[in-house]
């Protein structure tokens, strides 16, 4: 009989493994669509816990051997029909004083996906097209190194549903 306890044993390990695998697949998927998409109602990205919750509710299945970024599309147009969530690139400003913007001014840029103006005269100020997922990034970037006098805000969104190519 020890024999069967073993391979018990075995079984369930493996039944928790396959578990694990899929909870961190559906939270790298609510991942990625938190990266991409706002709640056009607040013009925020979603919490991952909330479109977790959002991708339960809807009785989403993940294949743990397909890529997260595929399933997120399909994901994506499942969760469309139960919470208000638009795929977009968001167009944020930053602004703060030349001096605090010396030890940051690369790293503000680098979460750019393209920038639209960049002004150096007095005050640095950057406006340009960045990921949702990026925006409390940049805000803390900013925050940190002005001292909580720089600003860091949506000043639109831009509509990407377009832009759904699997790179």
């Amino acid at each position: 009989s020890s024999g069967i306890n073993a391979e018990y044993g075995e079984f369930q390990l493996s039944e928790k493994e396959r578990q694990s695998a899929l909870s961190n697949k559906f939270t790298e998927i609510a991942n990625c669509i938190s990266n991409m998409c706002i709640n056009p109602t607040t013009e925020r990205p979603y919490p991952v816990s909330m479109l977790e919750k959002a991708m339960k509710d809807a009785h989403i299945s993940v294949n743990p051997n397909r890529s997260a970024k595929q399933q997120a599309l399909e994901v994506l147009k499942t969760l469309k029909e139960s919470i208000p969530i638009e795929r977009v690139k968001m167009v944020v400003r930053v602004s703060m004083s030349q001096s605090d913007a010396k030890k940051c001014r690369d790293k503000i840029k680098a979460m750019y996906i393209s920038i639209t103006t960049e002004d150096n005269d007095g005050q640095f100020e950057i406006v340009g097209l960045s990921e949702p997922g990026n925006y409390k990034p940049l805000a803390e970037l900013v925050g940190k190194h002005s001292r909580g006098k720089g600003m860091c805000e949506v000043i639109g969104v831009q509509d990407n549903s377009e832009l759904d190519v699997l790179k």
